[in-house]
């Protein structure tokens, strides 16, 4: 199988890269993999990458969530807990920042397609795009949903859709500018561009290093920080109007990291580094363990 070694950063194409550490992959393979920084930019990536047409045996895991909506274990279960609300507050969260009640909206990276399901009841005209198709027949079985494969965003209508989100995906993506551009396209004029990644200078992220779960090697591409988010829109004619903190994640992601980490969950220590990555978030939204942007051209 082949892979991606990146000898200029695949976000600003500096030739200032310099490894971080190594990251184990903790879901499927057990394989290490080395992170990467740019120096320029301040984005990091994964290097030895499966290239698109290989990496899906990566995702082959039932307890990867966003594909197999699985209960399994205790922390699928407390993602299953407080999926209900953040499904709720991201449609609050789209119709504040549209000023819309209903709308045009494409969802990237729909995974099993409740977000999709949830704005279609709500009266949304939405596009659901998935490129794993175990998790394109359980939208279907679930939610009766037909969500279209990810091939098909390069076929949309341009300066179509009031809203554009992308949640936990970009890091997912491949070709990553060309993403960007043709997201940025199918945006009407005043439309709004919503994309969630998690945050590697969040206080969690510095307190579990390499054995931070948000890393997710080789699935997690890029690993972003407010800056070089920053960076990436303005390269691709896009502007960030807005930080929105994910306060959940920093819960879920410190009880995965402590698993990784000691090979069973601290609950105590877990709860407590994640409540304190939130304490700094309070005073400065681009501390949270994820944050959402809110982007328009």
């Amino acid at each position: 199988m082949s892979s991606i070694h990146y000898t200029k950063c695949p976000a600003c194409s500096s030739l200032e890269i310099k490894n971080i550490f190594s990251v184990k992959d903790f879901t499927v393979s057990g394989e290490l993999f080395p992170v990467a920084e740019c120096n320029n930019c301040k984005v990091r990536f994964t290097q030895g990458i499966p290239g698109s047409a290989s990496i899906a045996q990566y995702y082959q895991s039932e307890d990867y969530i966003s594909h197999t909506n699985t209960s399994k274990g205790f922390i699928n279960r407390l993602y299953q807990l407080v999926r209900k609300r953040t499904i709720r507050n991201k449609r609050k969260l789209i119709e504040k920042v549209t000023g819309m009640q209903k709308g045009i909206l494409l969802d990237v990276g729909s995974g099993t397609g409740s977000f999709v399901s949830k704005m279609k009841q709500a009266g949304w005209q939405v596009t659901g795009l998935e490129p794993d198709e175990a998790a394109r027949k359980v939208a279907k079985n679930l939610y009766g949903i037909e969500l279209e494969n990810t091939d098909k965003l390069f076929q949309l209508p341009i300066e179509n859709f009031d809203v554009i989100t992308l949640w936990h995906v970009l890091e997912h993506v491949h070709d990553l500018t060309a993403y960007i551009q043709q997201l940025r396209s199918l945006l009407k004029s005043n439309g709004k561009l919503i994309i969630a990644v998690p945050n590697y200078t969040s206080k969690d992220a510095a307190i579990y290093k390499e054995y931070w779960a948000a890393y997710d090697v080789p699935r997690h591409l890029y690993h972003f920080s407010p800056y070089s988010m920053e960076v990436l829109m303005k390269k691709n004619g896009l502007t960030i109007k807005q930080y929105k903190p994910m306060w959940y994640d920093s819960f879920y992601i410190s009880s995965l990291s402590s698993k990784y980490k000691n090979g069973k969950i601290k609950f105590l220590s877990a709860f407590w580094n994640g409540f304190t990555s939130n304490l700094e978030t309070i005073a400065d939204v681009k501390k949270c363990s994820s944050v959402i942007y809110i982007i328009g051209k």
